[in-house]
């Protein structure tokens, strides 16, 4: 299936999401071949869902229901329990027992088709203002019809991961979410089936459309940017709930032709070599995710506090045709995420 096919359709409401009711009992679900790979074996099922089906569809829900949109992919979620090592007992046998369950991260892939409620829990949570967020992530058939559904509850997001970017790429974009649920629950009895009209126009997302912007930087000539993510350390009380959150900024690394880079060059004689490196040093920037033409925002990252501190040029090769281009390396303290969009309700 091409990943791009569930951006094109609208986000129903609940209501008109399921016309039936699945039941609930980690799989790990992805678009092409579908497989439970963790589904437990001997799970009850009902003999619909009993019989092999090519995989169809991922729709996500979120805020008891609300149709949230489809996903390019979907695991983890699965429970399990550590086993810890007793102490030698006296039949000379060590033996063991399991310290408590718990509940694998999930990690989802999208596009922009998703609704504004998704993209409002992934902002928030940049933001520092994240809340949990329960929902289901259900697995359809060609047909919408759901073969297996996976709840979460009270999840918190713990990593935000933004693709890599190369002007000469063809490759749709898809930007990928973990959150750590605080329990799981799988059924793979089938029942409902998925509604969805054509009217809602999703603008499509190409890796190779992106501008990045630094104050007082020529940065028309950059031509790659890694990918990267932002990742959130969850502290936990005493009794393992989670209180709060920390936000770790990524490094980000830019590719640039060395005859384009000047201005990043004297950046780094100044900032790197001479020293001249305090807070009032600091650039601020953006990175804008662009629709085809270049010309409208998808998405947007607001960057503050970016500093420069590498430069690694590509080798020197005897007679080599090959255009020389130079990575540079840059730290930032700060990032918002815009949905810029602005995706339906």
């Amino acid at each position: 299936m091409d990943d791009e096919a569930p951006d094109d359709v609208d986000q129903p409401s609940r209501r008109t999401f399921l016309t039936g009711a699945a039941g609930l009992t980690g799989v790990a679900l992805a678009v092409g071949a579908w497989k439970p790979v963790f589904a437990m074996e001997d799970a009850p099922i009902s003999a619909a869902s009993a019989r092999p089906f090519a995989g169809g569809h991922i729709a996500l829900t979120l805020n008891e229901g609300q149709a949230a949109g489809f996903l390019s992919s979907a695991a983890g979620g699965n429970a399990f329990a550590d086993v810890v090592n007793e102490k030698l007992g006296a039949d000379g046998v060590v033996h063991k027992h399991l310290a408590g369950v718990k509940y694998e991260d999930i990690a989802i892939s999208a596009g922009t088709g998703m609704s504004k409620a998704f993209y409002d829990w992934v902002s928030s949570t940049i933001s520092d203002k994240g809340s949990k967020m329960s929902g289901a992530i259900d697995a359809l058939d060609f047909n919408m019809k759901i073969r297996s559904e996976m709840s979460f509850f009270n999840a918190l997001i713990t990593e935000v991961g933004f693709p890599a970017l190369d002007a000469a790429s063809k490759d749709a974009a898809k930007m990928t979410v973990k959150f750590a649920p605080e329990f799981t629950r799988i059924s793979n009895k089938g029942g409902g089936t998925v509604k969805a009209t054509l009217n809602q126009k999703v603008t499509k997302w190409l890796s190779s459309n992106f501008k990045l912007m630094l104050d007082g930087v020529d940065t028309s000539h950059v031509t790659q940017i890694d990918s990267f993510a932002l990742t959130f350390d969850v502290i936990t009380n005493s009794d393992g709930n989670a209180v709060g959150r920390n936000l770790n900024v990524p490094n980000m690394k830019v590719r640039v032709p060395v005859a384009g880079a000047q201005d990043f060059i004297k950046w780094h004689q100044d900032f790197v070599i001479d020293g001249n490196n305090g807070q009032e040093q600091e650039k601020t920037g953006s990175l804008s995710y662009l629709a085809p033409g270049l010309t409208t925002e998808i998405f947007r990252l607001d960057i503050g506090n970016i500093g420069i501190f590498a430069l690694d040029y590509d080798p020197l090769v005897e007679n080599s045709d090959a255009l020389r281009k130079v990575t540079v390396q840059l730290y930032a303290e700060t990032m918002k995420f815009t949905n810029v969009h602005g995706s339906p309700a």
